[in-house]
């Protein structure tokens, strides 16, 4: 596990699920991987919720972890999030990621259920029990209706060899702070709401798994490493040009603003989602035409320079 741990670091964007008439676009999926090997991030996140996961069936999921193992091809990591609600889905998704290949797993906390804290432990626990590989809680309250505390990560951590770390997704730098404080700094904790990532990695933060790392790349690549060399200066400078590009991604709810993005940037054919999530309004898409030109990647053509 060293190994993969040394590697679960620096930009991990969660990816985009492309369709094309109500079907998983694979074709393009694969493109994607090169794309984000290609312009230097750390690794790619499959399923997160930014791949619309709630939307996919379980054969689906397992399928993009294939294709992602495959195309990757061991360049850089690959982070399956095989969770959900149910504890059996969410098993069966684990068991197909671990065939396939992949470096590590992201499991969202059961969402809708709203389980205690004992439940959590419980189940993180049991979801450990069965998988040697590196496990990390995806934290996402305003999902999933339920927090997570600092002492049930450190419970589920006793119980748990295989936690290594935790996706926070929530606007808590404090949570942030505690948490390392009490896990120690070799915890690896994942900055999961882009406003905070500049704060989050200065407070220590191993890396970023960010909506706009599927936009900017390079950028938010950078990003981890100007902070992973000290350079606060060129890092925090970074997170500046990228602050609008981060709020944009909210202008809706995810990943609404970041598909109609990717498709005017051509990196996707067409921004399609499955009900009820739905394509950008015109009025959303002529606020965000204006957000990628300050940006300067209309102009530069993202797809070729980013």
């Amino acid at each position: 596990m060293t190994d993969a741990l040394a590697r679960l670091r620096g930009s991990i964007p969660p990816l985009v699920t492309p369709f094309r008439d109500g079907a998983v676009d694979y074709a393009t999926f694969e493109r994607l991987l090169d794309f984000h090997v290609d312009r230097g991030s750390h690794g790619v996140l499959v399923t997160g919720t930014t791949g619309e996961p709630s939307v996919l069936t379980v054969a689906e999921r397992i399928r993009l972890y294939e294709i992602a193992v495959k195309t990757v091809g061991g360049r850089i990591p690959v982070v399956a999030a095989p969770g959900g609600p149910s504890l059996a889905d969410t098993l069966e998704m684990m068991r197909g990621a671990e065939r396939a290949g992949v470096d590590a797993l992201l499991v969202v906390t059961p969402y809708f259920i709203r389980p205690p804290q004992r439940g959590l432990v419980a189940y993180y626990s049991e979801i450990g029990r069965r998988t040697a590989l590196p496990l990390m809680i995806y934290h996402i309250p305003g999902r999933t209706a339920v927090n997570v505390t600092v002492d049930t990560v450190a419970q589920i951590a006793e119980r748990t060899p295989t936690l290594v770390g935790l996706k926070h997704a929530a606007n808590d730098l404090n949570f942030a702070t505690e948490l390392l404080a009490r896990m120690g700094p070799d915890f690896r904790l994942f900055v999961g709401l882009e406003e905070l990532s500049f704060p989050m990695l200065a407070v220590g933060a191993c890396g970023l798994m960010n909506a706009v790392g599927n936009l900017a790349p390079r950028r938010v690549a950078a990003l981890c490493d100007r902070m992973a060399a000290n350079d606060l200066a060129a890092a925090r400078a970074i997170h500046y040009e990228l602050f609008e590009l981060n709020q944009a991604v909210f202008f809706d709810t995810n990943p609404i603003p970041i598909k109609y993005m990717m498709r005017r940037l051509g990196l996707i054919p067409r921004n399609e989602h499955r009900l009820p999530m739905v394509p950008a309004t015109e009025e959303l898409e002529r606020r965000l035409d204006g957000v990628l030109m300050r940006a300067g990647l209309m102009e530069s053509n993202l797809a070729a320079t980013e």
